[in-house]
């Protein structure tokens, strides 16, 4: 949430407290997931959201209250059963867990915001693991530990054991910029959240697939770089949303780009030798994600080849290929879609799978429906 975090930063730089709330943990269905804020200032006002309705109504009213008797932190669970979920229009079922933060030395804070806020513009990645339970070990709600790229830390969760734990954690979660809801043997319960720069896409090769996917990736707030050895398919006009185009052989036009382990690489050339050149230099890269488009038959052809030139099974192992959701795609648009799909639910740790109601859920609907109707008629009765 880059909009809390720089007017936290604001906040900060003028000394003035805040209450952040931050969504730690969700079941079932819910109109935010993990990791959302909501900042609220002094005067009652905000930024960031916890997903509408009555649920943030209840969690800013709490932080407006926390921050009219100077409270201390505070978690909170939210269970959004079905009259709330009809009053808001939201789907009924899930529950929702809540850190609430005041921040009244925000001078202490600053230098957490100011980091979090370079690490999305492109610094060094970082991390913040905060109690949210304490258990028998470790310090009180609100407990923090700032973890630095590399390892490095400051401040403490209350216990050695936690910090090392928050930093083995955070370690998985930082190239994508991921959090998680840690639960420890003696009770802790530890979120710990990772920031990163906004995740960048680099499209191996400018024909119609890339074309197709260059404002899905845009409009996704994917950093975009496009590469091909043609100069009419790698410029500025035909993909005015890319920061760089590079004209240059597939073996060595990653040289251009900054690739991270959140850089997602794509393979659409126009041949069978190209997508052979352009994913070997893939996969020797630090990418997080490569993959090629192309039938299995392709695949299978091109993992032959290499193999053979070194690249270990383990590497293979991670390439998306073929690349995309099984979505029936056909046009060039329809395959973009299944890309980004695909990509989003990699970064997201989606399933993949249908979110509409299954059987049992649907007949408890009508069964409802049903024992409503027959009591009407039967009030109605003479």
């Amino acid at each position: 949430m880059q909009v809390v975090f720089r007017e936290a930063a604001r906040l900060a730089e003028r000394g003035e407290p805040f209450t952040i709330a931050t969504v730690v943990g969700t079941k079932g269905s819910t109109p935010q997931k993990a990791g959302s804020k909501l900042l609220v200032r002094k005067d009652g006002s905000g930024v960031g959201t916890l997903g509408g309705g009555c649920v943030e109504g209840d969690i800013w009213f709490a932080a407006k209250e926390i921050m009219r008797r100077h409270g201390a932190p505070e978690y909170r669970d939210y269970y959004l059963n079905e009259e709330i979920a009809a009053r808001d229009g939201l789907v009924c079922g899930g529950s929702m867990y809540f850190l609430i933060e005041p921040i009244w030395d925000s001078q202490e804070f600053l230098p957490v915001a100011r980091d979090v806020v370079e690490a999305y513009e492109g610094g060094p990645n970082v991390a913040v693991a905060t109690v949210i339970k304490p258990g028998t070990k470790g310090g009180p709600i609100g407990s923090r530990l700032f973890i630095h790229q590399g390892g490095t830390s400051s401040g403490t969760l209350g216990h050695p054991e936690l910090d090392r734990l928050a930093v083995e954690t955070s370690a998985k979660l930082a190239p994508w910029g991921k959090c998680e809801h840690v639960m420890t043997a003696d009770g802790t319960e530890l979120f710990v959240e990772a920031y990163t720069s906004p995740p960048t896409v680099v499209l191996m090769g400018g024909g119609h697939i890339a074309k197709a996917l260059a404002p899905l990736a845009h409009m996704l707030e994917f950093r975009l770089f496009v590469v091909d050895d043609r100069a009419e398919f790698a410029n500025q006009e035909r993909f005015p949303h890319a920061e760089a185009v590079a004209v240059a052989d597939y073996a060595h036009g990653l040289d251009s780009f900054p690739i991270s382990p959140n850089t997602a690489i794509i393979v659409a050339t126009r041949g069978h030798n190209f997508d052979d050149l352009a994913l070997e230099a893939a996969t020797r890269s630090r990418a997080g994600y490569v993959g090629l488009v192309g039938s299995k038959r392709k695949v299978i052809l091109i993992y032959e080849e290499l193999l053979k030139r070194g690249v270990p099974l383990e590497r293979l192992r991670e390439i998306r290929a073929p690349i995309g959701l099984d979505i029936g795609a056909r046009t060039p648009a329809e395959i973009a879609v299944s890309i980004m799909a695909e990509l989003v639910q990699f970064r997201l740790t989606g399933t993949g799978k249908s979110m509409k109601l299954d059987e049992q859920q649907l007949l408890r609907v009508y069964q409802k429906v049903q024992r409503e109707r027959a009591k009407a008629s039967a009030a109605s009765a003479p």
